[in-house]
């Protein structure tokens, strides 16, 4: 096995070729429908409603350009800080761009590397301490114990939310953070408030008056609880600063759950046991253009898990400009690397141009050809199956699913329907929306339903 080389100095990233980091969003594509978005939703009412916009009108990414006579668009900053939850900092940051906000992530810490939670790293856009000045329509803040507390005993955030908080602007929190550093602040004295389950003791602490419920809105405070419950977060503060039309417009491609809290379900053909020596080892490749929310499920679920996550840069940089440029994200490896280790799972997000650039990539489609024929686990979401296992005969004799606007691309087409599919040694999910299922299932093949359910409890997600 190749050593594993040290990743670069931020100096490196931020002197880095803007080109060599840009990816193109391939607008004419989403426009014919082949959009790899994905949604969620603050409640099942606004589900349907999402998905029955969809059907009406087919729109992957719904905001466009503003013309010069149209307000500028809101102003959103994302504060996250080591140890905070990667997926709720992504799907808040992720969906809110969606909307048309101008979001800002911004680190608590010194330098723009963040050192997130479960081992993923990710480079933000800018240092809270230098954005005291700023004003913003919306302040969010993740959650994450050790990123919550790292974010309250960040001085100039605190500065800023009570300041923001006082003019009645608008404050987002989840997870840990509503307990952690909200309460703790005064901040959410008198409001309701929800957080994660098992903090939920700890807000009364602070004069508020806890909810144990998905997604609280009271006056300009959103609560929520946790990463099950990131989606339905992001569209309420959607909503919230844009409207209830525009959160559907958001929502309907996403494919979110028609119902939630409910468990994940997965259609299984050809039923067999996926076997690993030990504990098993995945691959997660990501190039520039792949969806943040469906790599991010697939890292954090499946580390929780205790499984040995290796995530892998098709590119020629470590750091990857993720589908919605908001949280870049920095590979453990470069895919020369993984290509000389041995794995349990490959497994791929979507995105379409991450998707393109998986399917050129002359090395990542040896890999997987020789996972296949070796009997040994794959799978994909979103755009991937459609355009990277479809062409190079992965699915051959095999039941998928794919991003339905894709789903014309497979040569069989009969199980596009499910949110998760199992055939044999294949799994295929749809969207974003179904990330989550799509990585639970993954957990409950490699390591038992008690196990999947668990970590599905633990993340609130059921």
């Amino acid at each position: 096995m190749a050593a594993v080389a040290p990743a670069p100095e931020e100096e490196d990233y931020v002197a880095a070729d803007a080109a060599k980091l840009a990816a193109p969003h391939v607008e004419d594509d989403e426009r014919q429908g082949g959009c790899c978005c994905c949604c969620g939703t603050a409640s099942s009412s606004l589900a349907r409603r999402a998905t029955s916009w969809c059907r009406r009108k087919l729109v992957s990414r719904p905001v466009v350009c503003r013309g010069p006579t149209e307000p500028a668009a809101k102003r959103v900053l994302v504060a996250v800080a080591a140890g905070t939850e990667p997926l709720e900092a992504a799907t808040a940051a992720d969906i809110l761009d969606r909307a048309g906000a101008r979001v800002t992530v911004a680190t608590a810490s010194s330098g723009l590397i963040v050192e997130a939670g479960h081992g993923v790293r990710f480079a933000a856009d800018a240092r809270v301490a230098g954005l005291e000045a700023e004003e913003f329509d919306l302040i969010v803040l993740p959650g994450g114990m050790a990123g919550s507390a790292n974010l309250r005993d960040c001085k100039p955030l605190e500065k800023m939310v009570r300041k923001h908080a006082e003019k009645g602007r608008m404050c987002g929190a989840i997870g840990a953070a509503p307990a952690v550093v909200l309460a703790r602040w005064g901040v959410l004295q008198g409001f309701k408030a929800t957080c994660h389950p098992a903090l939920l003791g700890r807000l009364g602490d602070g004069g508020v008056i806890a909810v144990d419920d998905r997604v609280v809105k009271d006056r300009n405070v959103v609560t929520s609880q946790g990463i099950g419950t990131a989606i339905e977060f992001a569209l309420a503060l959607v909503e919230q600063l844009y409207g209830q039309r525009t959160a559907e417009e958001v929502a309907g491609p996403l494919y979110m759950r028609p119902k939630q809290g409910v468990k994940y379900s997965i259609q299984e053909y050809n039923q067999v046991q996926w076997k690993c020596t030990g504990t098993p080892r995945v691959l997660v490749p990501v190039a520039n253009g792949s969806e943040e929310m469906e790599a991010l499920n697939l890292i954090d679920v499946l580390r929780r898990a205790s499984a040995r996550v290796t995530v892998a840069s098709v590119e020629d940089v470590p750091r990857i400009v993720t589908r919605h440029y908001k949280l870049n994200l920095i590979a453990d490896v470069m895919l020369e690397q993984a290509a000389e280790m041995e794995f349990d799972l490959i497994v791929m997000p979507g995105g379409l141009p991450g998707a393109l650039k998986f399917t050129s990539t002359d090395k990542l489609v040896g890999m997987l050809k020789k996972q296949a024929e070796s009997g040994r686990p794959y799978g994909a979401i979103c755009a991937s199956p459609a355009y990277v296992l479809e062409p190079h005969g992965l699915l051959k004799g095999k039941k998928a699913t794919s991003f339905p606007p894709m789903a014309h691309l497979l040569t069989d087409q009969s199980a596009c329907e499910y949110r998760v599919v199992v055939d044999g040694n294949l799994m295929t999910s749809r969207a974003p929306g179904t990330a989550t299922e799509f990585a639970l299932a993954i957990v409950e093949k490699l390591f038992g339903e008690e196990k999947a359910v668990a970590i599905a409890k633990e993340l609130v997600f059921m």
